[in-house]
């Protein structure tokens, strides 16, 4: 990268359990450098299977911060790859990154504003198995399913990190991506049955979202 200001996006790929390190693979043949594979839990709305209690799946929540055009050239292969138009096989989004370090120790500032966008991401950090509960109450107001992540550190007493914001080991940070007419409806859905508004009871926030691949419901081949 020159020293010139730059589009920086952040990619967020989310799959089945096991494929991570494939989309990373994919990502990395396409220019970009790496990125960070957290462990998540994903939902499933069928009938049958709620019946029969199997309504999780495990997923693996792919980070990767890179050039904006290297990340949709990137995703737009991943979204081929993995299938991500057949219902249930991932998703993918990016969003604006403001800021940048890390790279030779240069500060790499974008060069245009956040657009508007159809799409946002909602954050939900709350304490541990309180996930679910998050989950329900976005699918109350019209939310078409998230994804938990577990907020892991190293040991009981370390932090780990989202956004630069420690996260503790007991909590969970749920993701749910939301057409932009329904994230206020959700939100405050989620306020409301959570209680966010009182201290200790969890921190919520909201991100614009770029471009999504995967979200149109596939065709029946």
């Amino acid at each position: 990268m020159n020293e010139e200001n730059f589009d920086i996006e952040l990619a967020v790929v989310i799959v089945n359990f096991g494929l991570g390190s494939q989309v990373l693979k994919v990502a990395k043949e396409n220019g970009i450098i790496g990125g960070t594979i957290f462990l998540g839990q994903g939902t499933i709305k069928q009938p049958f299977l709620e019946f029969l209690g199997i309504t999780d799946v495990r997923k693996e929540v792919v980070f990767m911060i890179t050039d904006s055009e290297i990340a949709k050239k990137s995703l737009s292969l991943i979204e081929e790859k993995f299938k991500m138009k057949k219902l249930k096989n991932g998703i993918a989004f990016t969003m604006p990154v403001n800021y940048f370090y890390g790279s030779h120790d240069k500060e790499k500032p974008s060069k245009k504003g956040v657009e508007k966008s159809m799409y946002n991401c909602i954050y939900v950090i709350v304490d541990k198995g309180k996930g679910n509960e998050v989950i329900e109450s976005a699918d109350r107001a019209g939310s078409k399913g998230g994804t938990i992540i577990n907020g892991r550190g190293a040991s009981a007493h370390e932090t780990s990190k989202l956004f630069s914001m420690a996260v503790e080991p007991e909590k969970e940070v749920v993701m749910i991506l939301a057409e932009n007419e329904i994230t206020e409806k959700i939100v405050e859905q989620i306020k409301t049955d959570l209680e966010i508004a009182k201290p200790g009871n969890g921190v919520l926030f909201v991100q614009n979202v770029n471009q999504t691949y995967g979200m149109k419901r596939p065709e029946i081949d």
